[in-house]
């Protein structure tokens, strides 16, 4: 099928039987392949009138992020960023030849694997009332004392994370750690989908082991951030 400006979702290995291909942002997407390695990908994207349209491009973002998820529920993939298009066909094809072997190793690396995202969410010291009635000074020992207690609670929060972040990629070398921020922070693990046990059971150890703040455990993703 010939096109131009081709509108690239993920990279995978080529099909050896055909596989059911979701319908992409405008239409249904096609495959091409080179050197064992396919992109899938939409003709005709415009993606300049879709940047001009704040709703069309919240919706165009879902619908990539979708497109990449149910392929990867039949095969491994290497997702691609947003926006990623290719001028023609012959650049795509260019492209994949100059490019096979490092995909080809990537998708052997990543074969039967999932990303998921840990995320922490820090809790909040429930602060003690201070009663009206007391006394200057007591109030403001009150206060003080309050004080104290958070600063320790926080300064407890932050040594958690700093062992959370020590136990978990001693354990998943690849992790990939975000900084807390704006009270929230994550840590995305690359895990084979058939160790999904192992890892609620892990999951629930360190829940154990963090009092102070709260996790989840997503389900398993397109490894965005491991390619």
């Amino acid at each position: 099928m010939e096109s131009s400006n081709l509108y690239t979702y993920c990279f995978l290995n080529t099909p050896n039987a055909a596989i059911e291909l979701p319908i992409g942002i405008n239409q249904p997407g096609f495959l091409v392949s080179s050197a064992g390695v396919a992109a899938l990908v939409e003709a005709e994207v415009d993606l300049e009138s879709i940047k001009e349209d704040d709703q069309k491009l919240i919706q165009a973002v879902v619908e990539h992020d979708h497109v990449i998820c149910q392929i990867f529920s039949h095969t491994t993939v290497l997702p691609l960023r947003f926006g990623t298009s290719f001028a023609s066909q012959e650049s795509l094809l260019n492209h994949l030849e100059s490019h096979a072997q490092e995909y080809l190793e990537k998708l052997q690396q990543l074969k039967g694997k999932g990303e998921y995202i840990l995320k922490f969410t820090s809790r909040t010291l429930e602060d003690e009332p201070i009663s009206n009635e007391a006394g200057g000074r007591q109030y403001f020992l009150a206060k003080k004392q309050r004080y104290q207690a958070q600063q320790n609670f926080y300064t407890a929060q932050a040594a958690e994370w700093e062992n959370m972040v020590s136990q978990i990629t001693e354990i998943h070398k690849s992790a990939v750690v975000v900084e807390p921020q704006n009270d929230q922070a994550k840590i995305y693990l690359l895990v084979s989908r058939q160790e999904e046990s192992l890892l609620a059971e892990q999951f629930l150890s360190w829940q154990k082991a963090c009092h102070r703040w709260e996790l989840s455990l997503g389900e398993a993703l397109p490894p965005y951030h491991f390619i």
